[in-house]
């Protein structure tokens, strides 16, 4: 005879409530330890921490949060954000975004995808913006637009530098032709400031595409990434099946852009600090 319990549907635990288990063996919690996603070895936190979150093993730079990005960066105690109160809604009444947003918000402890300011950096002012890839991975709605926008301006008219971290899947989809429109307005604001005599660099991470790609991300004088980040606008697999054909190898990947001349350098993270302090210096305007 069968037994029934075969045909049984299994119970998902995020349903209902989970037995504890009867075993006695150490439990060892999951923050203790992070999967690199480029190896696949099991690093502890703390010593990832220290190795400012890049693979001791593979050397693969890990994604890691806007806030703690600044504070790796800037002089102590220097940085001032801007435009903090500004948060994203649902302004299409696109289905379920309203929820999502709340559930990220709850899960980044952050408003938004980007953080700007104005900070110092090796001594010397600076205007700072960081997206932050645990808000949906960075996406860009028209309050990352907005907050970009007002730093560029802010920094036009203070005769300061910008420095800008990307990380992103490209534009916002629940808010429709709104977010495209960010790609226009946050260049024109980047246009504005150049024309204006001043400095804007752009420190590419893992992923920047889409829209922040065809837009900011790719505009300013000076472009560097960090090692392995996948750079482009679309996927390496829209673009396969679109021309059907096999993609080389590393493409998209930061080196084979610097080897095709899209950037100028491709920098470790444990040098960012000293290598932007350093190119600061060299294009200080003398009549700042």
């Amino acid at each position: 005879m069968l037994n029934k319990s075969l045909f049984k549907r299994p119970k998902n635990t995020l349903e209902g409530y989970e037995r504890p288990s009867k075993s006695v063996s150490p439990h060892v919690p999951d923050e203790m330890y992070l999967s690199c996603p480029g190896c696949k070895a099991m690093l502890p936190s703390d010593e990832l921490a220290e190795k400012l979150y890049v693979c001791p093993r593979c050397g693969r730079h890990l994604r890691i949060g806007a806030r703690q990005r600044i504070a790796l960066l800037v002089d102590r105690d220097s940085f001032r954000e801007m435009d903090a109160e500004m948060a994203s809604r649902n302004i299409i009444d696109f289905p379920g975004y309203t929820k999502k947003l709340a559930n990220t918000v709850l899960d980044s402890q952050e408003k938004e995808a980007v953080i700007t300011g104005e900070a110092m950096l090796g001594g010397r002012p600076v205007a700072l913006f960081v997206m932050e890839p645990n808000f949906m991975i960075g996406s860009m709605g028209t309050v990352v637009g907005e907050k970009i926008t007002r730093l560029f301006e802010y920094a036009t008219q203070k005769s300061l530098p910008v420095i800008g971290f990307t990380v992103s899947g490209g534009a916002r989809m629940q808010e429709g032709i709104l977010s495209l429109m960010q790609m226009a307005k946050t260049s024109g604001a980047v246009k504005r400031h150049s024309d204006a005599g001043n400095l804007y660099i752009v420190v590419l991470t893992d992923p920047t595409t889409g829209g922040v790609t065809a837009s900011f991300g790719m505009e300013g004088d000076i472009q560097i990434a960090e090692p392995g980040a996948l750079i482009g606008f679309a996927g390496p697999r829209v673009i396969e099946q679109t021309i059907r054909q096999k993609l080389p190898a590393g493409f998209q990947r930061a080196e084979f852009l610097l080897e095709k001349g899209f950037l100028d350098a491709v920098v470790p993270r444990r040098y960012h600090r000293k290598y932007l302090s350093r190119l600061l210096a060299l294009h200080e305007r003398g009549d700042a």
